[in-house]
């Protein structure tokens, strides 16, 4: 296997990796409760999704 003839710099090394760095969730607003959700998931908190109840906690106990 070829080897490195020399060594990188800190710098040419992070500059490769600076498209690694974690973000942060984007997070909105649910329409019917508030609670902070993830676009274009089901809101934990109240269970709907664009304005439709999809899960209701009585199907939870079943």
């Amino acid at each position: 296997m070829a080897e490195p003839k020399y060594k990188l710099s800190r710098s040419r090394t992070r500059r490769r990796r600076s498209h690694l760095a974690l973000k942060a969730p984007n997070v909105q607003p649910c329409s019917n409760c508030g609670q902070p959700t993830l676009p274009h998931v089901v809101c934990r908190s109240c269970f709907t999704y664009r304005g439709r109840q999809v899960w209701s906690e009585k199907d939870d106990e079943e």
